[in-house]
This record gives C-alpha cells, structure tokens and sequence, in this order.
C-alpha cells in the first residue's frame, strides 16, 4: 500500500469530493466508522470486557473523525466520554455536522478550553479510561503542537501506560511527511489512518509513535491512487493474501519444497535448529539442516521433522570449509538454501559462504555470521549465481557496507535501496520499521512487531521462515515482504498472551500458523 505525503492524500481527498461527487461528510462518516470499528477489536484483542473509551478531540477533521466515532462506540454499547480541546462554537463544517450527530445520539462531551481546565481533569481523574483515542491534531498541522493541543498530548501521554492508545490518521504532534515531532507527540499503539498510510509513520519519530497501523477504506477511486506517484510502501496484510494459495488436496510434501539451512557450531545449536522449525512452520514439504558432526544429535532433539545431515568441523567446532567436495553436487538439488544462523565468524565460514555465492543458482538466504564475515564485501553479493535475500540488522548492514550503524539508522530506506540497487539482491533491513528492497519495486516498510522481540533467535526465526516460503516458490521479494509481516504479527500475538518482557523466540514459531491464518482468510 503506498505511503504517501500529506499533500497527496489532500489531493486524493478534494478529487474524491469535487470530482467523484462523495460529500466531506460521508468520508468522515467512513473514516470515524472504520476508527469505532478498530477500537472494537482492539478491546477484544486486549481482553477487554467492558471498556471504557476517551475519545479526544482538537477542532478540526480530526475531532470530526473522533465525533463519529464516539456515536457508533456508543451505538454498540460501550462506555463512551468525548473531550474536546477547545469550545463547541470552534466547530465548523462537516466536523459540526457530526458533533452535532453525536450529542443528538447521547454521548456527553466535556469542553476543555483552557490549559488549567485540562489539569483539572488530569488532577480528578482516577483511571477509568481503558482506551484513549487521539483525534486531536491531523496530517495539516507542521511544527511543535501548542497551547490546548499540546496539553491534550500530554493529557494522553499520562495516562497511556493504564491504556491502549488509537490515534486517528496521525499520532498528533506528529510531522505527516518527514515524521519528525518538534514538540509534545502521542505516543500510539495504534494509528488508524485514512486512505493510504502516510509516510512519515514510517520515518524518524514516526516509528517509535505510530504503533501498528491499520488503513480505513473511505472510498477514495482506485484510480485515483493509482495515479499517486510513490516509491515507498507499507506492506499489508490485505496484499499478501493472493500469495498463499490453496493446497491441492493431492499434494505431497514434495510439492511444498525442500529447504537446506546450513549453520550451527559447538554450543550454538540453538540458532540454526530455530530457523529449521521455522522453516517447517512455514508451509515447506522438507527441511535439512547441515551443520557439524558434533551437534547433530543436539539439532535432531530439537525437533524430529528435520532432517540433520553432519559436516566435517574445525578446531572450534564451526563447519569447515573442507565439507565443500562432498557437497559440490548436491546444492541446487534444494529449494531454497539459508546459511549462516550460528556459524560463527571463523575463517571457514567466510569461504564457505563466498563458495555457495557463486557455486549455487538456486534461491540463497544470507542471515547472521554468513553476513557478518563479508565484512566490507558487499560487492561479493554481485558473484552470486542465483537470486539472493540477506537479513541483516543495522549492526551487520553497517560492516557488510562500511558504513556507520548512525548513518544507516539515519536513512534506513535510502541505506536499504542503494545497497539493493548496487548489488542486485533483495535487502531485508531489519528493525523497528524493517525495510524490504530490492531493484525495480518500490521500497517496502514493514510496522507490525513489537519490542519484545528483541531478544535471542527471533531473527533466526525469520531467516528459516523467509527461506521456507522462497523454497515453495514464492519470489524472493514476495517472501521477504510476507515473511517479515507475517513474522512481525506472531510476535505481537505473542505480546498480547504472553507479554512482551517474557516472549522468547520459540513462542513466535508457535504462533506463526495464526498469523498466516489470518492472512488467508482475511
């Protein structure tokens, strides 16, 4: 879905009105029901009985959007309070016409119209709000909030960590196109957007704010967005759904492909043995795992689906280089190939990734210690015999580059693209808004997951799922986009059950199959 600039989605909106004939108030009127419809399953997904919503309003089409809202929350039978930031008589246009609606439905709306006012409701309120709804400052706004905007940030920001927050198109304070907030910001767990998604969300401060974003449908011509010029998009759910398609019923597990993982080393089994069960949970018919005589028994153990094949290893117990003879042939009988995940960074490994580069041409995943002994090699990606798929984190972005981890954090998407365009292999940037390039497809950003999963092996789990789904046939971009959302929404229904601070890498594995269920049968 393409991310676009606040200018754009104007554009989109005024031509939706002026030449589609759809009334301002009918696109709020969509806007504020896909945002009711959000909270619900937010309510729902957090276990929620009987919640309570604030709905928080600034004086333009982002409270209008907030006015709607609140009116069918209210419809559906939930405990709805609406403040506003500011007076009524500040309303105006199709904004008003929803007020207007909304206190005509019930719901009560407190004024807040001065800075003193606003502390006085902090001061007596006693933590009744389960969901707060920012619809306070929207994607016109540039600049440091001020005055009744920014106490009404600040308002939710000190009480966010009692609830969830669902801001409406933009967290408030929040710059719509370079993402950058100059002053008080809402910090989000969700951002409802309307339209497309914009692409600040997915920029600077935008990725720390936004949380995970969800986009309304408020009938805007397709197109009309066609014709928007973008070369960055979010990936979504609703896109990836026609890359999963129905098994036959007489299919066997020769048809879902066989994945070779190579990897592991004495005392780090774990890494390459999560990446195979992942590699299995992703749908694939076979998994085999190479990794040294020494650990095989250990890799084995950890799950009985994978195939273990043991290799020659050197003085540290790393693979060495020496399996290569007995191997020569047998590479392109595979799938797909993932190397890397704990091979450590001996001497070996940097000839035996450099040797599977170039002595494959099937489909190659490049992860971990693979990556990190091409230190200042990227241009050895340029010999690969095949299409290629690396997953580094900035850390290892920045060697394999030599550049500085600042400098790529700075300008993760520009980083991403040149290294894609420079060498020709699809680049898996991974991160807080992982970035997926590669030459000639729009730069992709991924927003679902979650702090809890920075921690051990998750990006093991993403390298073996990512080879999984290229070793069935998907192409390498496709997977990556899939395999990084799909992987992303795991870890947040792993948060949800099991909280962020005790979710480990293997609860992700587990939930895997209902995050690809979801996106089946959406």
């Amino acid at each position: 879905m393409k991310l676009v600039t606040a200018a754009q989605m104007r554009e989109l909106d005024r031509r939706t009105i002026e030449e589609f004939g759809v009334p301002g108030k009918i696109l709020m009127e969509k806007a504020g029901m896909g945002v009711a419809d959000h909270v619900i399953r937010i309510a729902v997904f957090a276990g929620l009985s009987a919640p309570v919503v604030r709905l928080l309003a600034g004086r333009g089409n982002n409270g209008g959007d907030a006015f709607v809202a609140a009116r069918y929350l209210n419809e559906y039978g939930l405990e709805v309070e609406v403040l506003l930031a500011g007076n009524t008589y500040d309303i105006k246009g199709d904004a008003r016409t929803h007020l207007d609606l909304m206190r005509e439905s019930g719901v009560e709306l407190v004024e807040l119209p001065t800075t003193e006012a606003w502390g006085d409701e902090l001061d007596d309120d006693h933590g009744r709000p389960s969901i707060l709804v920012d619809g306070i400052l929207g994607t016109g706004v540039t600049g440091p909030a001020r005055d009744l905007a920014s106490v009404a940030i600040d308002h939710i920001n000190a009480l966010a960590r009692r609830a969830l927050v669902v801001s409406i198109d933009i967290p408030s304070g929040l710059n719509a196109d370079n993402g950058r907030a100059e002053g008080a910001v809402v910090h989000a767990d969700m951002t409802v957007t309307m339209g497309l998604p914009k692409i600040g969300m997915v920029l600077a401060d935008g990725l720390e704010n936004s949380g995970t974003i969800e986009c309304v449908d408020i009938g805007i011509p397709a197109e009309y967005v066609d014709e928007i010029k973008a070369d960055c998009e979010l990936i979504c759910g609703s896109e990836l759904e026609k890359l999963f398609v129905r098994r036959r019923r007489a299919g066997h597990k020769g048809n879902y492909g066989h994945v070779l993982l190579i990897g592991g080393a004495q005392g780090y089994s774990g890494a390459i043995s999560l990446a195979a069960k992942a590699a299995l949970r992703s749908g694939s018919g076979l998994v085999t795992a190479l990794v040294p005589e020494s650990i095989v028994s250990a890799v084995s153990s950890h799950s009985p689906e994978i195939m273990v094949r043991g290799a020659p290893e050197n003085d540290t117990g790393s693979i060495s280089a020496g399996f290569r003879n007995a191997w020569k042939d047998k590479l392109d009988s595979y799938d797909a190939i993932l190397i890397g995940p704990g091979m450590t960074c001996h001497r070996d490994t940097a000839q035996i990734t450099r040797w599977v580069l170039s002595e494959t041409q099937r489909p190659l995943v490049i992860d971990a210690d693979a990556i990190n002994v091409l230190e200042g090699g990227a241009h050895l990606l340029d010999n690969a015999g095949g299409p290629v798929v690396i997953t580094p984190h900035p850390g290892e972005f920045a060697r394999l580059t030599d550049a500085d981890i600042s400098e790529v954090q700075g300008d993760r998407i520009g980083q991403a693209r040149e290294l894609a365009d420079s060498s020709g292999v699809t680049v898996v940037l991974k991160g807080a808004g992982t970035v997926v390039s590669h030459t000639g497809f729009p730069v992709h950003v991924n927003m679902t997951g979650n702090p809890g999963m920075a921690t051990a092996g998750t990006g093991d789990v993403l390298a073996g799922f990512l080879a999984g789904l290229v070793g069935q046939g998907l192409d390498p971009f496709s997977a990556a986009c899939a395999a990084v959302y799909l992987h992303g929404k795991a870890g947040d229904e792993c948060a949800r059950t099991r909280t962020q601070a005790g979710l480990i890498a293997g609860d992700i594995i587990d939930a895997l199959p209902e995050a690809m269920q979801e996106v089946q049968f959406r």
